[in-house]
């Protein structure tokens, strides 16, 4: 990331030597267990997706936490594996609002410029929140205010009670707030279903002279 256009803005936001608070954390958990994603996605949001390019933020909360599913975008797997509910729900709900995405690896979301960020950036196999509030909410925190602090429109699209928790730190009245329920089949009907989410979403962009994303891609 050292050699990233986010480094320098995420750092200025952190703590000194958090950076190196992170890698330790990272080499103590990777050692001693199975955790999700890969220790080379672990990144992976802000890797695929260039600061000057941030269109979208789609928050999630941590990692999928079974086999081969986290690859280090929020609620995205590899087609190799079935989508679960979370992910069922948005191709749902985006069928609905905009028409069908043929597959349920959202990578090419975030190479348009859709962040896909986790609050946690990483989870113990089969422990949901197994890492939260140890190290990455500072970090995910700042990632938000460094795109919160960008010249261009973003859509922050956050679901469900967590992700809405982050609104106070999007201040900056270029951006446009979408939220509704989570797309948990256990709240997905509370609000989610019918919010049409990625029309808003290209309706703003396009709006202040932005390209929309192509969520059927």
């Amino acid at each position: 990331m050292e050699h990233s256009a986010w480094h320098e803005p995420i750092k200025a936001q952190l703590p000194d030597h958090y950076f190196n608070k992170i890698n330790q954390f990272l080499d103590q958990v990777y050692a001693s267990g199975t955790i999700y994603p890969p220790r080379d996605k672990v990144f992976a949001a802000i890797q695929a997706t260039e600061l000057k390019n941030v269109k979208v933020v789609i928050l999630g909360q941590d990692p999928y936490y079974g086999p081969g599913q986290a690859q280090g975008l929020s609620f995205s797997v590899p087609n190799s594996v079935a989508a679960p509910p979370s992910l069922q729900n948005i191709l749902k709900e985006l069928r609905d609002d905009i028409g069908v995405k043929e597959d349920h690896d959202l990578t090419a979301w975030a190479e348009q410029g859709v962040l896909l960020l986790n609050a946690c950036l990483t989870v113990p196999a089969g422990q949901a929140n197994g890492h939260a509030g140890q190290i990455w909410e500072p970090f995910t925190d700042a990632v938000i205010k460094v795109v919160n602090s960008l010249d261009q429109p973003v859509v922050y699209i956050l679901w469900g009670t967590y992700a809405r928790k982050k609104k106070v730190l999007i201040t900056n009245p270029k951006h446009l707030i979408v939220e509704s329920a989570h797309p948990s089949p256990r709240s997905a009907y509370r609000g989610f279903f019918g919010s049409k989410p990625f029309s808003q979403a290209n309706a703003f962009l396009t709006s202040h002279g932005s390209t929309g994303i192509n969520w059927l891609q």
